[in-house]
């Protein structure tokens, strides 16, 4: 049903990076089919006045963890080597498919709520149908798969797998899931990073990866302890070690990257590798803060994410936005991440990041009409300046969504979800989480 977006400030995140005042935008069978002022339509069925409102492109994590929302609260005070082995591995180990299915929900609601339409994300080990399921039916657009966890000594029973199975089973569920719902939920491999994959599963997915046209997600260089174990088991830099084994290129997004410099940087560059910053995860877990100026000046496309809830703990990327925008200026100066700059990595750098860049990332004629719609008519938004940029990045929140479309479906129309019931999404999330901490039988945090 054609759908007429009417009256908005439109930042179209186009190749000229247009916004464009009082425009309309007019949808029809799932894609944006006009972008311009004055749109005459014959025969627009709906019609939406979005006066005083903004439409921008549906924001897009780089990197998620769905599985992990259900702890949220739960993996405080810890960096990152301890926060894994003492409270995230058990946690997820612990998971059976219908605590993974609340804490799925619970991530696409809140993710919907607060402007996001499509997410790279990464899995436990087990149950990772959930959580395609829980994207099927809320709408959401989903690029994702299992972890993959075949080695490291500290890694529990219930997460530890044989090569052979780690990869027989990422392939049952990509051929279960990758292209489905008119193409809205894809496939990825998802190694978990280089403390808990052997070099012959790494090899493998690389190989695998290329063959079958399908991404690789991955963690790299999180954590200074995390870099140097790496150092000592495997003789090389992080990024130095994926590149050798074929997990670097167009085809990989690798969250954080803190800390890559030098040869690294290089390789990333040379390679085409997707960087994802996730700034309130490094900062919460203490691990530092991706160098993002110097990584875009040099060519390398960096996406933003949250992470998981527990280590940040809300998975809003518009308190992403800010954190990326303000984070590098005492360092790098103020005009080095401009409103601009942070836009296109929560869209189009986004979009690189799951490899859609072709289908969504902007408001363009032929994309698929994937929209937030921003109120901008609240106290912290006013006077509003003629560059909405500014305050989309330093001063919007989640809270000022009105509208979310995907695939041209109002997924939030006027605040309220509409595949999902907020109710008992949050009453099973609550129900689920205590059956899950009661199974993983965890000290008190």
């Amino acid at each position: 049903m054609d759908l007429l977006l009417t009256g908005a400030t439109v930042v179209t995140m186009n190749r000229d990076r247009e916004v464009l005042p009082r425009a309309d935008v007019l949808v029809q069978d799932g894609r944006i089919a006009k972008v311009g002022r004055g749109l005459k339509v014959k025969g627009a069925r709906r019609v939406l006045d979005l006066t005083g409102q903004v439409v921008m492109p549906g924001l897009i994590h780089g990197h998620l963890h769905a599985c992990q929302t259900l702890f949220r609260g739960h993996a405080d005070k810890r960096e990152l080597l301890d926060w894994l082995k003492e409270r995230i591995w058990p946690m997820e180990a612990a998971h059976d498919a219908a605590s993974l299915r609340a804490s799925a929900d619970l991530t696409f609601a809140e993710l919907i709520r607060s402007g996001s339409t499509a997410a790279l994300d990464m899995g436990t080990v087990h149950h990772y149908d959930a959580v395609f399921e829980s994207a099927r039916d809320s709408g959401f657009r989903l690029v994702g798969g299992k972890a993959m966890m075949d080695s490291g000594a500290e890694v529990p029973a219930g997460l530890r797998e044989t090569t052979a199975d780690s990869l027989s089973e990422s392939l049952a569920l990509m051929e279960r899931w990758h292209g489905t719902h008119d193409n809205r939920l894809r496939y990825a491999f998802a190694p978990r990073f280089a403390l808990s994959c052997s070099p012959e599963l790494l090899r493998e997915v690389g190989r695998l990866s290329r063959e079958k046209g399908v991404r690789i997600h991955s963690h790299a260089s999180e954590n200074r302890t995390e870099t140097d174990v790496v150092r000592q088991v495997t003789g090389q830099d992080n990024i130095a070690f994926f590149h050798g084994l074929g997990l670097t290129g167009p085809q990989v997004t690798l969250a954080h990257c803190v800390w890559v410099e030098g040869e690294e940087q290089r390789l990333l560059r040379e390679s085409g590798t997707v960087v994802c910053h996730c700034p309130g995860s490094n900062l919460k877990l203490a691990s530092g803060y991706a160098r993002v100026p110097e990584l875009l000046k040099d060519g390398i496309p960096v996406a933003l994410g949250a992470d998981g809830a527990p280590c940040n703990n809300t998975l809003d990327l518009f308190h992403e936005m800010r954190l990326a925008s303000v984070l590098h200026n005492p360092r790098v100066g103020p005009v080095a991440m401009t409103p601009m700059h942070v836009l296109e990595m929560a869209t189009l750098h986004g979009a690189r990041a799951l490899g859609l860049e072709d289908e969504v990332g902007s408001v363009e004629a032929g994309k698929r009409a994937d929209l937030t719609v921003v109120d901008t008519r609240g106290f912290h938004f006013c006077p509003l300046p003629e560059d909405v940029t500014g305050p989309l990045v330093y001063s919007a929140r989640s809270t000022d969504v009105s509208h979310v479309l995907i695939d041209g479906k109002l997924v939030l129309r006027e605040g309220e979800l509409t595949t999902l019931d907020a109710n008992a999404v949050l009453s099973n999330a609550r129900t689920q989480a205590t059956k899950l901490f009661a199974r993983a039988k965890l000290k008190a945090s």
